[in-house]
Formats: C-alpha cells, structure tokens, sequence
C-alpha cells in the first residue's frame, strides 16, 4: 500500500483498532496513533517525546528480552501482556519490529474481551472438573475413613489402659478431620435460603468480624453504593464468599501496612452463564498486596491450589459454587500492588 502523503498514511493509521507506537532505541514516543493515545490515556503532544514505561502503573512486557530480540534482527511477539495505565488493566497482544535508525515499531491488538470470556469458560470448566473429581475422592475416601474410625473404637473399648487409649483417640480425631475436608471440599450441601434481601447488611456482618480477626496493619475500607436495590440471595452464603476473598487478601498482604476496600455497585447488560441481565450487583474485593502468583491464575479456582504459604486452597473454590449456585459470577484483575475479585450477583433480566 502506498500513500500520496502523510496526511493520507495517518489518516489511516488513526482510524485501526490496534495501538500503534514508533519508539527510538530509548524507548521514547515519536509517534502514537489514535488507539495509542486511547490506551495511554494521553494526548499526542503528552506523548511525544516520553519514556513509554513512565506511562504506566505496570507493564509485564519484558522489555529487555524485546531489546534484545530486535538487536539480532529479529521480531518480537508477545500474546498476553498485561498493561496498566490510570489503575485500569489492559491485556493485549504485543508485536515489535525494527526498523531503521534504531527505531521501533510496536503494535498491540486489545484482547480483554476475548481473555475474559475466556477467563469465565475456564473457570465454569474448572468448576465442573472439580466438583466430579471431589465427587468421587469423597466416596473413596469416606468409606475406609469410616471402617478405619469404627475399628479404632472397638480397639478403644478393649484396651486395658487409659494411656494406649490415647493413640486411639489421635486415630479417630485425625479421621474425623479428614472426613471434614472432604466436607468442605464439597462445598456447602445445604440448599439455599434465597430470599430479598439487602446485600449491605450481610457485608457489615462481616465487617463486623472481620475488624475483631483483622490484624493492625490491615484497614478495611467500605465503598457502598447507596442505590443498589434489595435483591434474591442467600445471606449466609454470600457472607461466606466474601469472606473466603477478604481472608485470602489478608493472608496475601503479609505483615505490610495494606488496605482492602469492599465495593458495592450496579452492573448493566452482564451476561451470566449465557444469559443477559439488565441489572446485576457487583461486588468488589480490592487489595494492595503483591498480587495473585502468575503461575496460578488459571487454575486458582481449583481446589488445594494456593499461592501461599499455609494457605489450603479451598477459599475460592467454595467461592466459586456458592456464586454459581446464585447464577452468577467471579472475575479477578491481578498486577503487583493491586487485586481485585468482582462478584456479580443477577438481579433483574
């Protein structure tokens, strides 16, 4: 394709979807499409002439691999860099090239909607794989769980002592608890106590708890959204999802001064399991912890996984059934310095 003039190559340039940047050998801006500026949050004026990472809160882009793959003469792809300007989450597939003088050219195609259907099929695939997998752990467990229990109480009942008694009881003690892990494994067995309710005051509940168990170097902040209407759900159990997350986020942030801020909003035109709904609540989960290893945000949902030490990786994967138990949903954000886990709940379709 050829143009008759610059006029004509910016023209069409401004008018593609994908970010365009020309960069010099020190990364700064010599020129941004429309697309760019968007993503950048900047006019092109701003742009020019600035270092491209001191735009951003945070870019996963590794720039020295990139560097260093066009100094060979070679082109550079990467197809998930995550991109953070004005605290808002970019995910985009990013292509280098480079041309003459040492300048480069860098193309980026946005991707959120694609990663987060992506992101939700995943998690509903997870959710079935697991529950069958429990599903059949819990019958093979159980049942010698069961025969090993009752043969440690009839040897209790014939021993002569108190003390070889003992070593039964750690028997029948250590059975117990694994019988209760494949129980919460399960996920909660009850059927739900659905009813209209306010969400705000299941939250305060736990807020309540949470600011006896929290300790000093964590504040919990609430961010409530004062026109969000009564709405169909299960108290107990939504009570219970925020509070797996909030523990998580805890146990996240460590011993540093950190903050996490539970956020109540209303979301238009979601979709949920296939369905479309004009009205759904959201309910957000933001900390500023070092973030959700990436080693397991595809499979974090599943349960025993955890990024933490200690951490048993339950939480979320009875999260996950109780919300979806609601016909709903959970998406997450995660960077350095910030997660954020949103729930949405169906409220008119």
């Amino acid at each position: 394709m050829t143009f008759d003039n610059e006029s004509d190559a910016n023209l069409v340039l401004d008018s593609m979807i994908t970010s365009i940047l020309l960069l010099d050998e020190r990364l700064r801006i010599l020129y941004a499409n429309s697309a760019a500026q968007q993503l950048l949050a900047q006019s092109s004026k701003k742009l020019l002439d600035s270092y491209l990472p001191d735009l951003l809160n945070y870019f996963s882009l590794d720039i020295q691999l990139m560097q260093t793959a066009l100094m060979q003469s070679q082109g550079f792809t990467d197809n998930e860099v995550h991109l953070v300007v004005n605290n808002e989450l970019n995910i985009l597939s990013l292509t280098a090239q480079s041309l003459e003088n040492g300048r480069i050219l860098i193309e980026m195609v946005p991707l959120n909607n694609h990663k987060r259907l992506s992101q939700e099929q995943l998690q509903q695939a997870q959710q079935n794989a697991a529950r069958e997998l429990v599903r059949g752990l819990a019958h093979e467990i159980k049942n010698p769980l069961g025969g090993l229990r009752g043969a440690a109480q009839l040897l209790s009942r014939e021993l002569p002592n108190n003390e070889l008694q003992d070593y039964t009881k750690i028997i029948i003690e250590q059975a117990d608890r694994l019988r209760n892990l494949v129980d919460r494994l399960l996920g909660p067995q009850q059927r739900l106590q659905q009813k209209t309710q306010n969400i705000h005051k299941a939250i305060e509940r736990i807020y309540a708890l949470l600011c006896l168990e929290k300790p000093n170097n964590i504040e919990i902040v609430r961010d409530y959204d004062p026109s969000l209407p009564d709405f169909i759900h299960d108290s107990e159990q939504i009570e219970q999802v925020i509070l797996n997350i909030v523990r998580n986020a805890i146990q996240a942030i460590g011993t540093k001064i950190g903050t996490i801020t539970i956020r109540t909003r209303t979301s238009f035109q979601v979709t949920l399991h296939g369905q479309r709904y004009r009205l759904c609540a959201r309910i957000d989960i933001e900390d500023n912890g070092p973030g959700v290893p990436v080693h397991i945000q595809d499979t974090m949902f599943y349960p025993m996984v955890s990024g933490y030490q200690g951490g048993t990786g339950i939480g979320l994967s009875i999260a996950q059934n109780i919300v979806d138990q609601h016909h709903g949903k959970i998406e997450f954000n995660s960077w350095p310095g910030h997660t954020e886990f949103s729930v949405y709940l169906p409220i008119k379709q």
